[in-house]
């Protein structure tokens, strides 16, 4: 027996937290499933879901799917036991594969609508954390992680542009929106509020 962190079909693989979280997904889950010779393609005996909320951050998402997966294996072992659970095999639609995670995953691309920006931030806050090279400033070249933020849903910003704002770095980002980074982490420094760092940058401006 295995619990899987998806509601299978899909996600089946080795990242199924991340990737249904980097997907927009609105709600996930865990099924008991039984182990076979495919991945992650055994019948199901129960599942639970579980709501993505827009605030979901995906540390956030890894606790509540293990404290509901310990609760249906509760709820499973006396009725497997005395053989009253009965396994449902897969359908065959639906089926998607969370690759493994690799370190590009975390790397931020500016010319990318701001939802997305926003959900590879929250996935990955706040460790190891979505990240971005600075182009442009004082810091050319340096590694960026963004940690906390909010959606601009209608912005003149090109992507990757800074302005401070209300205490936060709007960046443009694509189709028309912006991303407001209210906490980053600049690299070999602690976390910081992003209007702090923003002060103390040394001139010439901020392009990400």
């Amino acid at each position: 027996l295995n619990i899987h962190a998806s509601l299978l079909p899909r996600w089946r693989g080795a990242a199924p937290i991340e990737r249904a979280l980097l997907a927009g997904d609105r709600e996930t889950g865990v099924a008991l499933m039984q182990m076979e010779e495919g991945l992650d393609t055994g019948p199901v005996y129960a599942s639970r879901t579980l709501p993505i909320t827009a605030e979901c951050r995906g540390s956030d998402l890894w606790r509540q799917l293990s404290q509901l997966g310990a609760e249906l294996l509760r709820e499973s072992l006396r009725p497997l036991a005395a053989g009253s659970l009965t396994p449902t095999p897969q359908p065959e639609e639906g089926v998607t594969y969370a690759a493994k995670l690799t370190a590009a995953d975390r790397i931020i691309d500016w010319r990318r609508p701001a939802a997305v920006v926003d959900r590879q931030v929250r996935c990955f806050a706040p460790k190891p954390g979505a990240r971005c090279k600075i182009s442009a400033g004082s810091l050319e070249g340096k590694w960026l992680k963004i940690i906390d933020g909010a959606i601009v849903a209608s912005s003149d910003q090109s992507p990757g542009s800074c302005r401070l704002i209300d205490g936060a770095i709007s960046v443009g980002c694509g189709e028309g929106t912006a991303y407001r980074v209210h906490t980053l982490q600049p690299e070999g420094k602690p976390a910081m509020a992003a209007d702090a760092f923003w002060h103390g940058l040394r001139g010439g401006g901020l392009t990400l």
